[in-house]
């Protein structure tokens, strides 16, 4: 388990061009379709977690599911792999680059995948999107923290803490309706 574990996430490193968004797409086709390491809201869950995490959101991922099936080595052995071939791939760019940077088919090979990249991220909003956005809270949540983040360039943080101090103010409201129900039925017992 720990070599696949390695290879999986190697392989994910190699053909995610775009960053740590555009490889929650490819991430939950291995993880949750392919291997079915994780299901559908244990993929949400660790997006949720990775996401609210500093760092790179592929790093994190990687870290989190490497734990979840082995423990700190699979952690490190996911990491490592997920690493690797950015870490390699940076090496090699700067010496390239340094050498090509004016050639007309370097500058349209960045073009491609910069679309490739937008396609990836759009995909994987959506993708997110469906599996999160289940109440109208949701949707309002969302679209509050896209106008003050996407349009009035407020800082993510806030709206990570935001969207933190709501869960948690739900989860309490909620808990304390559970209490209520409970406390009228014991009555109703009580009663009869």
């Amino acid at each position: 388990m720990i070599i696949e574990l390695f290879l999986t996430f190697l392989k994910l490193g190699l053909f995610t061009i775009g960053g740590g968004m555009a490889m929650i797409p490819l991430l939950k086709d291995e993880m949750v379709n392919k291997k079915k390491w994780l299901t559908e809201e244990e993929m949400q869950d660790c997006l949720s977690v990775s996401q609210g995490l500093p760092g790179v959101i592929a790093v994190n991922m990687a870290t989190y599911i490497g734990y979840r099936k082995r423990g700190t080595l699979g952690a490190v052995v996911s990491t490592i792999g997920v690493i690797i071939p950015s870490f390699v791939a940076i090496i090699l760019v700067i010496e390239i680059l340094e050498q090509v940077s004016t050639s007309p088919y370097v500058k349209g090979a960045i073009a491609g995948v910069k679309a490739v990249a937008t396609a990836l991220i759009l995909l994987a909003t959506y993708q997110v999107g469906r599996q999160a956005l289940r109440a109208p809270l949701h949707f309002i949540m969302a679209g509050v923290t896209l106008v003050a983040v996407g349009i009035l360039s407020m800082n993510a943080v806030y709206a990570i803490l935001a969207g933190c101090a709501v869960g948690i103010g739900l989860a309490f409201l909620k808990s304390e309706e559970v209490e209520e129900v409970k406390d009228e039925e014991g009555r109703d017992d009580i009663m009869d």
